[in-house]
């Protein structure tokens, strides 16, 4: 299904306001904006923390929901609230599309693709990470591999954290 067929989808669903489903039009929420931005930070935070607690699966969760929860206030600042990973990811790969925003599908992609379907484990996408640590009974991520994911969720978080402080035009 093409973009713009699957934000009508998206739309559509929110409007039925139910759990998990779509993307809700609302107002301009700068106390939302910034909840989410706080949330990233908290998140970001935590990647450290369970580390340190030789829970460092639980840090790609971490790293996976601060980048989600950046991306998220990007879309209140367009105006949308989502209830559904795939909807907020199509929003954001629009907002791409259309030049609204600076982040590259490349930088998305690092995120989540929606092109891998296959061999999850052996994929470096941050989503596919968190779901490898989730899903798998592997309780730690190696040195390299928690090293990585902190400074790719920090790069990442930070350019999504200045697209979000750009001024509305």
């Amino acid at each position: 299904m093409d973009i713009k067929n699957k934000l009508k989808n998206c739309i559509k669903e929110g409007e039925k306001g139910e759990r998990h489903n779509g993307l809700r039009k609302i107002e301009f929420p700068a106390e939302l904006i910034n909840g989410h931005i706080k949330k990233a930070i908290h998140n970001f935070n935590a990647i450290d923390l369970f580390s340190k607690l030789n829970y460092s699966d639980w840090s790609a969760s971490a790293a996976f929901y601060c980048l989600y929860h950046g991306l998220l206030a990007l879309i209140a600042k367009k105006g949308f609230e989502s209830r559904n990973q795939g909807c907020t990811f199509a929003l954001i790969e629009q907002m791409i599309e259309d030049k609204e925003i600076s982040l590259s599908k490349e930088e998305l992609k690092e995120i989540f693709d929606k092109d891998i379907t296959r061999n999850l484990e052996r994929s470096n996408k941050l989503l596919d990470i968190r779901e490898n640590m989730q899903y798998s009974i592997k309780t730690s991520l190696e040195e390299q591999e928690f090293k990585l994911l902190k400074e790719r969720t920090k790069a990442l978080f930070d350019k999504i954290r200045r697209e979000v402080e750009k001024e509305v035009r």
